[in-house]
């Protein structure tokens, strides 16, 4: 349908930016009953985080930390205003543009949704209704934007001029005899109308979503006592300096690093672990059955592959669950078998070395974290805890699976993409006081930090100033080898100046910490950690 009366360029902008929001509303509202994944704009986030490179997942870790997500999905929502914008303009030249361009939205979409690795025919659903209420808004909204009122179709002549102009607004002339005409009272009330319905649509689905259930149930979630309890932290595991970071870290501050751009809501109720592959007796475990099982309490620092040398992304809490190596005795792991294919509820796949998880070290099940239920957005009901190995090949969230298997038969999630198949922790040390950039006064300044060497443990942290002799600094204590340890040098008499500041570790077994510099990519970061102070 060719428009006669062709509206001015802001119109069309307007009526295209209230279309794609219209849609993205409606859409988001379909996608409440049926699961986050089915909602068009994080399928596309999802997809965008599987399809980019290495690279450039690195380059948004570093810079943007634990907002990548949000602002990756900034990013989107930009630039589907931008197209929004561009399908009004379209549609104000001929509407059949414009129901073209809302078409290749829907098509993204639907692509996107079906790439998620749990996607059926049902999921396409959102999308497919968000298209439909984007071309039933833009169709209204032309027509209110261009329908003349009763006095614009009087003769000329009649009627007056003043009392036309007040309804329909100037027109605005162009090169030409052509002039746009907009009837703005009509482009208003529909303007209002079609953000009315995308905010309640909006607001609706998030209301139908299952995380008020899922916080709900998780709250609920009566957890037993520890078969086998772990020891009282010491008493000098915390050398409780202010700036210092604690033994324990709180849920709240704990580091998240995952590819899930919405948190996966998965109901305890409905939960099951399917182990299988290289098994003689095939496993499934509802939640009642896992809290069943003889609990025990663990200390553990995880840490992030993408940590940069003296990066932010570890933390230690004390967790609680089910031996992973006793769940595997039950299943009869079979010969030959060296790898643990898991895989989380949104898909994401991990491979995990198996002669690790059966060695003995407390590699769980876990179910709690800091004495409570595990925080939904890690990985509430169950996720994995393996002592020494980076995240990536060990801390799968949200696990609904394991495939006993072999690394020369299936490749997980990172390793596809180029990152080392196993990913045993660095010995790595960090400065948190002075902080890098800080000025400081003259005088007995402190030095302290943390370092870590999971399931090797820490032996001893050194600090050197300006390149001078290496000086040994004060550990606190530590319960095991599976958590890092807090140091200080509370002895440093610091002189005006600028000064580097270094700090290195060494590990249980006599390796020191490497000054080499890598990047984190493939297999964690080296170097030692290096701030510069201003002393004045």
């Amino acid at each position: 349908m060719r428009s006669d009366n062709r509206l001015p360029g802001w119109a069309a902008a307007l009526i295209g930016l209230v279309t794609g929001a219209v849609a993205v509303g409606v859409s988001l509202l379909a996608a409440g009953p049926v699961k986050a994944s089915a909602f068009p704009v994080v399928a596309v986030g999802d997809a965008a985080v599987d399809l980019a490179p290495a690279g450039l997942k690195d380059f948004a870790i570093r810079t943007f930390g634990e907002n990548d997500k949000p602002v990756l999905l900034a990013g989107i929502l930009a630039v589907m205003a931008v197209l929004a914008v561009a399908v009004g303009v379209f549609a104000a030249r001929d509407l059949r543009y414009g129901l073209a361009g809302l078409a290749a939205f829907g098509a993204v979409g639907v692509a996107a949704v079906l790439t998620r690795p749990d996607a059926g025919p049902v999921d396409v659903i959102p999308t497919v209704a968000g298209v439909a209420a984007g071309a039933i808004a833009l169709r209204v909204l032309l027509r209110r934007a261009s329908a003349a009122r009763p006095e614009d179709a009087r003769p000329e002549g009649t009627g007056s001029d003043d009392a036309r102009s007040a309804e329909t607004g100037p027109p605005v002339m162009r090169a030409g005899r052509d002039r746009y005409a907009v009837n703005r009272r009509g482009l208003l009330t529909g303007v209002l109308g079609g953000a009315a319905v995308a905010g309640v649509s909006g607001l609706a689905g998030r209301a139908l979503s299952s995380r008020s259930e899922v916080s709900a149930a998780r709250a609920g979630l009566v957890l037993p006592r520890p078969a086998v309890p772990a020891e009282p932290i010491p008493a000098g595991a915390d050398l409780r300096i202010r700036g210092l970071t604690p033994f324990v870290t709180p849920g709240r501050d704990f580091y998240r690093v995952d590819t899930a751009i919405v948190v996966p809501q998965v109901d305890p109720r409905d939960w099951t672990l399917r182990i299988g592959g290289m098994v003689d007796r095939p496993v499934e475990l509802t939640l009642a059955d896992l809290l069943k099982r003889p609990l025990v309490e663990a200390d553990v620092t995880l840490c992030c592959v993408s940590n940069p040398v003296g990066g932010p992304y570890a933390g230690n809490a004390r967790w609680l669950g089910a031996r992973l190596a006793d769940v595997l005795r039950d299943a009869g792991v079979r010969s030959g078998a060296d790898m643990l294919l898991s895989t989380s509820a949104d898909g994401w796949t991990c491979g995990t070395p198996l002669d690790v998880v059966l060695d003995g070290r407390e590699a769980l099940l876990a179910v709690a974290m800091n004495g409570e239920a595990l925080p939904v957005e890690h990985g509430f009901p169950v996720r994995q805890v393996v002592p020494g190995l980076y995240g990536y090949v060990s801390a799968t969230k949200w696990v609904t699976e394991i495939k006993v298997t072999r690394f020369d038969r299936d490749t997980a999630y990172w390793t596809t993409r180029g990152w080392a198949e196993k990913g045993p922790v660095k010995t790595q040390s960090r400065i948190d006081l002075p902080r890098d950039g800080a000025r400081v006064p003259p005088g007995r300044t402190v030095i302290a930090g943390v370092a870590w060497a999971q399931h090797r443990g820490v032996d001893a942290v050194e600090v050197r100033i300006d390149g001078g002799p290496w000086r040994r600094a004060r550990l606190a204590e530590a319960p095991t080898a599976d958590t890092w340890r807090q140091w200080v040098v509370d002895d440093w008499d610091a002189v005006r100046g600028r000064h580097t500041i270094e700090v290195r570790a060494t590990d249980a077994t006599g390796h020191p910490q490497t000054a080499r510099r890598a990047p984190v990519t493939p297999d964690g970061a080296t170097g030692l950690h290096t701030v510069t102070v201003t002393v004045a």
